[in-house]
């Protein structure tokens, strides 16, 4: 019997397993690929916030921004690369935006700057994707298998009739989902990163048409959303790894001159996105029982979340985007704090503004 059963290692469900192994909980970890596996293991994990407008995706981003880094270098300072980061405006539209946030930023902003395009640089950093998620569910028995059973029974959770625990976390990215509920649709944008060696100096992480980083084997990452409508799930021809390699080189080439390329590794994966673009996360709304419930007014502009009927002991965290690495650890403590300790999740990120979308449409 577990404390916790978690389904799912990208870096979400590793961030899960290692906040509940270190609040002393007994946990299991699922994933049918191994640990990082899929869009985690293909990530370029970069650590940065999100230069843009004000807006919610925007704060909640902030805040992550600062929580991970701190998170990274104090628990995992062997596996993360803290380095300056120069973001370079790749078309008007964005200078505009840049201009505005030198403008209003309380971050302290470095003096590298690019001579072609408007840019901002500030204290990021890069983290070792695959091996990162790795540390974090080293203690968590970890099974490599698909779910295909997930049965609530006697208070108790029952996972492919084999293995028990008293509460369930979904972190099952874009891939197939464990529990079938019709609010809950994710967008699957396929990730590709190359890491190569190059004779080109480039000390600091530069973002613009593509993340371009030096990790610590002295190589550059080079990665990118790359592809929002291939899924390997639903595709009739397996991905182009060549096609998409030249691209990531051919868009890095854009922002800085790369000399004597050798491609040492390619990664490549399916990451998950909200169609809201901010996370999901926390309890799963049961909507087959939910929408039985006669006092409940569906069409009302600003629902109460609290008169929904919910799957017991049942947790999402999900939709991440391309900014997986930089939320997960921040959302596995609001998600920690929410199931041990009873702490709310804020509206605005829970699963249940979806059920109440697609309730006033029903």
């Amino acid at each position: 019997m577990y404390d916790l059963a978690i389904i799912g290692a990208g870096i979400n469900g590793c961030s899960v397993a290692y906040e509940f192994e270190q609040a002393g909980k007994r946990v299991i970890l699922f994933d049918m690929n191994g640990v990082a596996g899929g869009g985690s293991g293909a990530a370029g994990a970069f650590i940065s916030p999100k230069f843009s407008k004000a807006g919610e995706l925007k704060e909640i981003l902030d805040v992550a921004f600062d929580y991970s880094m701190a998170f990274y270098e104090k628990n995992f300072p062997k596996l993360f690369t803290k380095s300056p980061l120069l973001h370079i405006a790749k078309d008007e539209a964005e200078a505009e935006i840049l201009k505005r946030y030198k403008e209003s930023s309380k971050r302290q902003l470095l003096e590298i700057s690019s001579e072609l395009n408007e840019s901002v640089s500030i204290n990021a950093g890069l983290v070792n994707a695959a091996p990162m998620c790795e540390a974090m569910a080293k203690s968590a028995k970890f099974v490599k298998q698909k779910v295909e059973t997930l049965v609530y029974d006697d208070g108790v959770w029952v996972v492919n009739d084999a293995f028990s625990a008293k509460d369930v976390v979904l972190a099952t990215g874009a891939y197939e989902s464990v529990i079938k509920e019709p609010y809950v649709q994710l967008r699957g944008v396929w990730g590709h990163r190359v890491d190569v060696k190059t004779t080109t100096q480039n000390p600091h992480s530069i973002h613009q048409f593509v993340s371009i980083s030096p990790t610590r084997e002295g190589e550059l990452a080079i990665g990118a959303t790359h592809n929002v409508h291939y899924h390997p799930q639903t595709a009739t021809e397996p991905y182009n790894v060549e096609e998409g390699r030249a691209e990531l080189l051919e868009k890095a080439s854009r922002t800085i001159k790369l000399e004597n390329v050798e491609v040492v590794r390619d990664y490549t994966g399916l990451r998950s996105g909200s169609f809201d673009y901010m996370p999901m996360i926390g309890p799963l709304v049961f909507s087959s029982e939910t929408m039985q419930n006669e006092t409940i007014n569906f069409k009302v502009k600003k629902a109460d979340y609290s008169e929904y009927t919910y799957y017991p002991n049942l947790y999402m965290i999900n939709g991440s985007g391309g900014y997986g690495f930089v939320l997960a650890p921040y959302l596995a403590k609001l998600l920690k704090d929410r199931i041990l300790g009873g702490v709310e999740i804020g509206d605005r990120l829970t699963p249940a503004r979806f059920f109440a979308r697609w309730a006033k449409k029903a």
